[in-house]
């Protein structure tokens, strides 16, 4: 066991200034309709997918597409917009708004992550910090996206790499962390 001082105080951890953006029992009911209708492995289909985003906040665009098994923390700090794929398993732990562009894919098991913790006080303060996804850009297959970040348009984020930076538009990223590997060329 290291002694180091000053030591984590877990039991002094505050996050009361963050305000998860809706009451209690609007809380409860998407967690209850999150895990019946987008956590579970049934498809429902996508209207019904879209009406539910929409009825708790979310704003979306035409045609967005969630597959099963998807995890949405809070959708009214949500923003989708049109023709926007979103694969299975996809975890958007949305502390703070995220915001993803038209033609965008989420890849299986991809995390968009809006929250972090301080580990330089020893309360562990809560950080957050919004998420931009832009137009055409595709976070791949259990790649991860970190607090604050931006994703310029089309820009990839490869197969479980971690951006802990913005990445630039039209440029592919590879890596822990993610590194500019070579531009991103679109054939018509």
């Amino acid at each position: 066991m290291n002694t180091m001082n000053p030591k984590v105080k877990l039991a002094s951890y505050d996050n009361s200034w963050y305000s998860p953006g809706a009451g209690r029992i609007k809380r409860m009911l998407w967690y209850l309709s999150s895990t019946l209708f987008f956590k579970s492995g049934w498809h429902f289909g996508y209207r019904w997918k879209r009406l539910l985003l929409r009825m708790y906040g979310a704003k979306l665009g035409k045609n967005v597409i969630v597959k099963p098994g998807v995890n949405i923390k809070y959708p009214w700090n949500l923003e989708i917009g049109n023709d926007v794929w979103i694969g299975e398993r996809a975890w958007i732990d949305n502390l703070g708004k995220v915001k993803i562009g038209d033609n965008a894919c989420l890849s299986q098991d991809c995390l968009l992550l809006c929250g972090n913790h301080d580990y330089s006080k020893s309360t562990f303060d809560l950080l957050v910090g919004d998420i931009q996804i832009g137009d055409g850009a595709w976070v791949g297959a259990r790649a991860v996206v970190g607090p604050g970040v931006q994703v310029g348009h089309h820009a990839v984020l490869s197969l479980g790499s971690v951006a802990t930076s913005n990445l630039e538009a039209g440029k592919i990223y590879r890596g822990n962390p993610a590194v500019f590997v070579k531009e991103r060329k679109i054939l018509e």
